[in-house]
């Protein structure tokens, strides 16, 4: 055989043609390059005296940016493991012989990904750039004589180190008589001489891309403020999350970065996405970046806190891999902007960021908080450089390259000031800390991160280590914050409950549910009804092809008060779930007794509806749902009419009935029970490309755009299908 093919993960497979020498990696999601170390695709090697890794030299690009949910196309890691770990851009390498790697794909898809490479590389690419983002003219200055000593004096454009092949309909070929062409969407045929392969990148309706590591299960428990250890490796680590923490304070939750599989992350710890009261980011690299879309797809805006100056580098690499404007960023997030070297209030918690040399715009976060003895401290610092590296790239001459001494022993001080924890990237080299700067930091307790091979036994003198999931707990907490969230969830279940009757359902137990377990099965009759407090529930009815996920804040059970006991999905938690149990029959008297049953059965009856939808289907918060329900209409088309524009400045449900989307004459699909349109100018606010012809007598539920436009996860998921459709259209060349 002269073509290898192998299935490497969901998305993911390798292509070998070895009389060819090409190497193409077929799909690279998030943490691609952990999977091919995994399968041995990647190895170490030594020529001429030089260890260096094997490894892809071409990368084969997805035709859609997303798929369910999820960046189908981060090449950032795969390319930074072919110029660097490979040799092919390192000078006097035996590897490096002149040629690039590959990028293959789409027009729109190779230059998204070549921008999005570009900002990964540099952040912000001018003195122009920083100023804007309020840091002085000499600060910025400054900052960019840093940025050309990481960049060797050159920020150089990306097809600098990069070949392109643009996808068209014939093939193409890629190198050494090697073709490639597509026949259709997301499925491609390589050949070379007399054999052909077959790569279909797309991911199955219920098909997530795989983590590349085991992670177990842990129980969330809160407390005052510590802080849960959510990932400790880097971008190779292959058995861990990249270096992440979640910090909890006053029974909130604050994610600190974002790396790949954030929810895989989030579900082993027992914590669901819309339990996120915020994040603090350090920088835009993806091994602390690429889970943001995890929080993008949340069911309201989660806080985001960074400086200015980090933020403008990560909105200018997000907006570049999503084809957006930068201002989007806003749409997904609610921005809290901090100040360096201040500390910043946050719901009491106080925030200091501290400016970071790297390669791109990072600052390190020191937390603190008030207590009986003085201040409880935490410091996270990801990423870091050595003292070395920087006392080398030291020099008095302001027209070259480098940093001030100042600026040096600044960075010095902020690195070795003591504080109760401290966790610290040690991955070395040019880009990276080394655990040796630290020998003498007088903090209580030092914990070493942010690589993949062990510790040595010298760095084991000066820190620890912490497991997956494991939690240092700076102050203890007395409250009972689960009670305190099962409060307002019911509240705003029940708009209207007199305040002594909501005391007594929450005055009722709070159970554990393991990972795995069912909690209530289709058709089961029930006793009690259960309140989502913590964790992540699977709302699933095969028959219908139905899979949802509900988060903290929702109710199961409650639709059997209006039939005959008996539920109508199968509820499965997907992590480690505490819930409040409230006997049905008390539910129900309390909901007769406050006069809210016709307003709790018409919730109920619409939210089921919207649940079934592909839109309404995962995620919402009751207050959110209840909004939507509050101010939806319905209207029926009839049979033979085009829908006019006024109808597609809302987003419409269809209930029944069957609607022709066409693009001019020609048909471009079919919309039936539970499909949704509307959205391009409604939330997205482009143009409507597409003409409406009713087929049959169609019932819709109308709801306002601006009911959903603040809502990321429902903006995510009608900006992922518009993107799809277009997509599919610009292939069957319907659209010009």
């Amino acid at each position: 055989m002269k073509i290898n093919k192998i299935d490497v993960s969901h998305g993911i497979q390798w292509v070998e043609v070895a009389e060819a020498n090409l190497r193409i990696l077929c799909g690279c999601p998030a943490d691609s390059v952990k999977h091919l170390i995994k399968r041995g695709l990647i190895l170490s090697k030594e020529k001429n005296g030089v260890s260096f890794e094997t490894g892809p030299n071409a990368i084969l690009l997805s035709d859609v940016l997303l798929q369910n949910g999820e960046f189908a196309n981060l090449a950032e890691f795969p390319v930074l493991q072919m110029l660097y770990k490979q040799g092919l851009i390192v000078p006097n390498h035996p590897n490096n012989t002149g040629q690039k790697p590959i990028i293959i794909g789409t027009a729109d898809q190779v230059d998204s990904q070549m921008r999005y490479i570009y900002r990964g590389n540099y952040g912000l690419i001018s003195r122009e750039e920083i100023m804007k983002t309020g840091v002085s003219e000499e600060k910025a200055t400054e900052m960019m004589r840093l940025k050309l000593k990481f960049a060797f004096g050159n920020i150089r454009p990306t097809d600098d180190f990069l070949d392109t092949r643009i996808l068209s309909s014939n093939s193409v070929e890629i190198q050494n008589g090697v073709t490639i062409r597509r026949l259709e969407l997301n499925i491609f045929e390589i050949a070379y001489e007399d054999e052909t392969t077959i790569v279909n990148l797309n991911l199955r309706p219920t098909e997530k891309y795989e983590c590349a590591y085991p992670l177990g299960y842990r129980k969330f428990e809160p407390e005052y403020f510590a802080i849960i250890h959510s990932g400790e490796g880097d971008g190779w680590d292959m058995n861990r999350p990249s270096m992440s923490s979640i910090l909890t304070y006053q029974g909130g939750v604050y994610l600190i970065d974002a790396g790949p599989h954030l929810v895989n992350t989030m579900a082993a710890l027992g914590i669901g996405i819309n339990q996120v009261d915020g994040i603090f980011h350090t920088h835009a690299h993806d091994d602390h970046f690429a889970g943001l879309t995890a929080l993008m797809r949340a069911g309201r805006k989660i806080r985001y806190f960074s400086t200015p100056l980090v933020r403008a580098s990560v909105e200018k690499k997000l907006s570049a891999l999503l084809g957006i404007e930068e201002k989007d960023f806003e749409d997904f997030f609610d921005v809290q902007d901090l100040s360096f070297d201040e500390w910043n209030n946050v719901d009491g918690l106080e925030v200091m960021p501290i400016f970071s040399p790297h390669p791109v715009e990072t600052n390190l976060f020191v937390f603190r908080t008030l207590w009986a003895d003085g201040y409880s401290t935490y410091a996270h610092f990801a990423d870091i450089v050595s003292l070395s590296v920087l006392k080398g790239m030291v020099t008095d001459n302001i027209e070259q390259s480098g940093l001030s001494l100042e600026l040096f022993e600044r960075v010095r001080a902020s690195y070795l000031t003591p504080y109760n924890l401290k966790k610290l990237d040690v991955g070395g080299g040019m880009i990276h800390g080394d655990a040796k700067d630290f020998r003498h930091d007088k903090s209580d307790r030092i914990l070493l991160a942010h690589r993949a091979t062990c510790l040595t036994p010298e760095e084991k003198e000066i820190g620890s280590c912490a497991s997956f999931g494991t939690t240092d707990v700076l102050i203890n907490g007395v409250a009972d914050s689960f009670r305190r969230h099962a409060f307002s969830y019911l509240e705003a279940n029940l708009t209207g409950i007199s305040l002594h009757d909501l005391r007594m359902l929450i005055n009722h137990p709070l159970i554990d549910i393991n990972p795995g377990s069912i909690l209530i099965k289709e058709g089961d009759t029930v006793s009690n009804i259960l309140l989502v407090l913590s964790g992540q529930v699977e709302k699933i009815r095969t028959s219908d092809h139905f899979f949802g996920n509900l988060s903290a804040g929702a109710l199961i059970g409650d639709e059997a008060m209006f039939g005959s006991f008996d539920v109508k999905y199968t509820y499965r938690a997907s992590s480690f779930v505490r819930a409040l149990q409230v006997p049905l029959t008390l539910y129900m008297e309390v909901i007769h007794r406050n006069g809210l049953l016709d307003s709790v059965k018409h919730f109920i009856t619409m939210r089921n509806f919207l649940n079934t939808t592909s839109l309404f289907s995962e995620g919402l918060s009751v207050d959110v749902l209840g909004r939507i329900v509050e101010g939806m209409t319905e209207k029926t088309f009839k049979a033979g009419t085009i829908i006019n524009e006024d109808d597609l400045y809302v987003i419409n449900t269809i209930q029944s009935g069957l609607i022709e989307r066409r693009v001019g004459d020609k048909v471009s699909d079919l919309l039936k029970h539970n499909d949704f349109f509307g959205e391009e100018y409604a939330i997205l606010k482009v143009p409507h490309l597409f003409h409406l012809h009713v087929l049959e007598d169609t019932n819709v539920i109308q709801i306002p755009g601006n009911l959903l436009e603040d809502v990321p996860l429902l903006r995510w998921k009608v900006f992922d299908n518009y993107q799809k459709r277009v997509t599919r259209l610009i292939h069957q060349d319907l659209l010009s």
